[in-house]
């Protein structure tokens, strides 16, 4: 048995991972993660998921430049969800999400509807060529 063992994998072999940024506490973007995507963050000290659309392993800034790199990896109490205290690098402020932000978490709700509360810091089409 490893430690991989002690994390609850869902029926796909899956478990939620949460990026969270080392310096502010942002919460900057959700993703998943197989045994393996695990396994290479643990190894390579940057963040490592599994795309489910892709099927494949998926080095967080493989394409953009923008890797997080790793601080600590924590399991949640229920053991089902793994929480990466990152560095978000490749811009300043770092850019986690595909539009161009720092945080996927750009939307707000605000009396039934979402609305955007945070701007692009730079064109997603800079980004990904």
């Amino acid at each position: 048995m490893t430690w991989l063992d002690d994390v609850k994998w869902d029926e796909r072999g899956l478990v939620p991972a949460i990026a969270q940024e080392e310096s502010t506490g942002d919460v900057l973007m959700v993703a998943w993660m197989n045994r393996e995507a695990l396994a290479r963050t643990a190894e390579t000290g940057e963040a490592v998921y599994f795309s489910r659309s892709r099927h494949k392993l998926w080095h967080k800034g493989e394409e953009s430049g923008h890797i997080q790199k790793v601080h600590a990896i924590r399991l949640d109490c229920d053991a089902d969800v793994i929480l990466l205290r990152v560095t978000q690098t490749g811009h300043e402020p770092g850019i986690a999400c595909h539009t161009g932000r720092h945080s996927c978490f750009f939307q707000k709700y605000d009396n039934g509807q979402w609305v955007t509360v945070d701007a692009v810091i730079k064109d997603p089409t800079q980004i990904y060529s």
